[in-house]
């Protein structure tokens, strides 16, 4: 199998978290935005990623989105298995991980970047590393006001998790799902800004742990 994908992107590390937990042997090919257009779009009639070539007889020829790619590695690997055997349990965990996807990935990714581009510029403030932060910052709109917003949303993620996870090791369930993975992925680029570090350390640690649980190496910052 070969993940496509942006070797920086939190969605990326999302799917890269589905395939260390379904030890599942794949190679990645780390693409430069804007160009990866180019070789993303003839496949899948998308602009986005990650996208997986699954190489394999009998599959699909490319998967985009990180979602879909999860729900893939389930039906062509069951073990171990990332789906709860209790439907109502799998239903939240979906729910959860479409409202950590949809809301708190896009909130994550604005406060990120508008960390790169002051406080935290000096992690690389290389001609190119700047280019691709101030077109991010242009074309999904990220200013003060809008990041503003993106840290409420972030806090109201950090409450409902903080409850769930001191409930349980688990965010639904007994076992790791598709909302743990999501919420590992999603939230893992604040492990590099030191306000969440400092008043988070619950959060990161969790982090850290379902990454051990999938065989993935820590995100920049753990």
């Amino acid at each position: 199998m070969l993940l496509l994908q942006f070797s920086t992107s939190h969605y990326c590390r999302k799917a890269r978290l589905g395939l260390g937990y379904k030890q599942i042997n794949y190679k990645s090919e780390n693409l430069t935005p804007g160009l990866h257009i180019l070789r993303v779009k003839p496949l899948t009639g998308l602009k986005t990623l990650p996208v997986l070539l699954p190489q394999v007889v009998g599959q699909p020829d490319a998967i985009a989105d990180s979602t879909a790619i999860l729900k893939f590695l389930e039906t062509y690997q069951t073990e171990p298995p990332l789906f709860l055997p209790d439907h109502e349990q799998q239903a939240e965990a979906w729910m959860l991980e479409d409202w950590l996807d949809e809301s708190i990935g896009t909130a994550t990714r604005f406060v990120y970047y508008q960390f790169r581009a002051g406080e935290g510029k000096q992690i690389d403030p290389s001609l190119l590393s700047q280019t691709v932060i101030s077109v991010v910052r242009q074309q999904y709109g990220i200013n003060q006001a809008s990041v503003e917003l993106a840290k409420n949303r972030l806090v109201t993620a950090f409450s409902e998790l903080s409850i769930r996870w001191q409930r349980n090791d688990y965010l639904v369930g007994n076992r790791l799902s598709v909302a743990d993975i999501s919420a590992a992925a999603l939230l893992s680029p604040l492990a590099l800004i030191p306000q969440y570090r400092q008043g988070y350390p619950w959060l990161f640690e969790r982090i850290v742990q379902i990454h051990q649980l999938c065989n993935e190496p820590l995100p920049p910052g753990l």
